[in-house]
This record gives structure tokens, sequence and C-alpha cells, in this order.
């Protein structure tokens, strides 16, 4: 994997520091400390990866000051999705967060769609004004999404095809297996050439006792859709932590993409996740 030139990058873990900020979606015991830069490192420097994509927690811009600040301390941290409010003026609270420390390691915007009753937040008209103007600011939008919010991502990235979209978690198949409705989502954003996919987050959605067969089907049928020039690895560090561990999650990844080529792989653990969000 050396070999191709392509670093190695884990496009998707979260830090975060109780002491400083609180986190009141946490709902786990395992969770429920704090978890920082020099922990993850660790685990970066065993894994022979040569840098990360830190994601957003909170729907909050200090938050994502925060991050970036972690990442002006950190190079390892090669780039970071934070927020900014998508109704809101967007092309003022990315300028902001661009002259911060760290500010030029922004590469992405994330909200929490999954929290939003409205199956079609995406669609909303404001929503979508402020996507567009990700687009125009040269930012990618990471959609972490419920099953029953997958459509509303098709609809949204064919009405904003000028924005690159990134699906964490493979859209969150329930059990990690995946129903009819979400494998033909699947196929459709695959279709799509401005969205790409993170294999993240699977270990805790299949449970406890996980294993890279239980949910191989799921990511086969994701690799099939998207191929290899839109599919990212991603740990979903320290969250990860409630099934399993960051070994276990890569062992798992390099199970599932074991039959591809050399370079198949490299774009997977790191290729992609360079060139969709410009690192």
């Amino acid at each position: 994997m050396r070999g191709t030139g392509s670093p190695r990058i884990d496009a998707h873990h979260h830090l975060w520091d109780l002491d400083r900020r609180a986190q009141p979606w946490i709902d786990h015991d395992v969770l429920s400390r704090s978890f920082r830069p020099q922990e993850y490192e660790v685990q970066l420097a065993a894994a022979r990866f040569d840098g990360s994509v830190l994601v957003q927690n909170l729907c909050e811009e200090d938050e994502t000051a925060e991050l970036l600040m972690l990442a002006a301390e950190n190079p390892w941290i090669r780039g970071v999705v934070g927020w900014v409010d998508l109704t809101g003026d967007v092309d003022d609270s990315v300028a902001r967060l661009r002259e911060l420390p760290g500010g030029h390691r922004l590469v992405g915007i994330r909200h929490q769609v999954q929290m939003e009753d409205d199956p079609d937040w995406l669609c909303r008209v404001a929503v979508r004004r402020g996507l567009e103007r990700l687009a125009a600011n040269g930012l990618p939008f990471d959609a972490v999404v419920r099953p029953d919010q997958l459509d509303s991502v098709v609809r949204s990235a064919q009405h904003v095809p000028a924005l690159r979209w990134i699906l964490d978690h493979l859209g969150n198949p329930l059990d990690g297996r995946g129903s009819d409705e979400w494998r033909t989502s699947i196929s459709a954003l695959g279709d799509l050439p401005n969205v790409a996919v993170k294999l993240s987050g699977l270990g805790n959605l299949a449970g406890t006792g996980w294993t890279a067969d239980m949910v191989s089907p799921v990511v086969q049928h994701t690799i099939a859709a998207f191929g290899v020039d839109h599919t990212m690895f991603g740990s979903d560090w320290p969250v990860c932590l409630i099934t399993g561990d960051f070994a276990q999650v890569l062992a798992a990844a390099e199970q599932w993409c074991g039959s591809l080529e050399e370079h198949e792989r490299a774009a997977v653990f790191g290729g992609t996740a360079e060139r969709w969000y410009a690192l």
C-alpha cells in the first residue's frame, strides 16, 4: 500500500474533552470520559496511518473552533469536518472559521441530520440553499442520517450536483444488515458522481460480538455500488469502543477489502479521503 504513494488516512474519528465542553449525546459508560489527541495518536501510529480527519460531535460552531485548534496543534489531523448553521449565513460562518487558528484545516461540514425528526430535512428550501453555499465555498457535506432519511440524500444530492457528498456509516443500515430499501438507496447514491461513502460505524450497528463476516454483505453491496474511488475507511474511534476497538475495526475493513488490488486498497485506506476532502 505504501508503494502506491497514497497516504493512509483514517477518514472519520472524534475527540472530546468533557472538562471543556459537555457532550449531552453520550449515553454509554464507555464514552463518558474525555478522549484527547494523545490517546488517539497512539492508535493511529500502531495502525501505521499517516493522518486523520477529525469529525464534529455537536451542532455548535464553538466546538468546531476548538477542533480546528486541535488540528493546528497536531499536524497529523489533516482535516476537520465541522459544523455551521446551514439555514443561516453559510458564507460568513465559513469565512469566520477559516480565519481561526487551524482554519486552513476546515475540509468539510456535517450536520446531525439523524437527530432531525423530519425525514425530508435535507430537502427543505433553506437547507438546500445552505448546501449550495457549501459547494460554492469548496467544502463537502458529510451526511449522517437514519435509513428513513436516505431517500432525501438521493434527492438532495441530485438537486445540488456541485456539492461533494460523503455518506457516513453506510447510511446506518439497521442491525448492520440493511433492508431492501437501504440497498435501493445505496445503489442510487452509488450511481451519482458527486457522492462518496465511509466504511465506518458498522460494529456498533451490528452489536456486541459482531464480526467482519456479519456485516460483510452490506459492505460488499456498498463497495460494488460506489467503487473504491468513492469509498473510504473510517474508524469512528472512540465511538467504536462500545462494541470493539480500533484494531478490530481496522482488521474487519482489511478483511472486507482483501480481494481488492493493491491500488484499490490504497484508495479505500487513504487516497479517496485525500481527494474528496482535498487534504
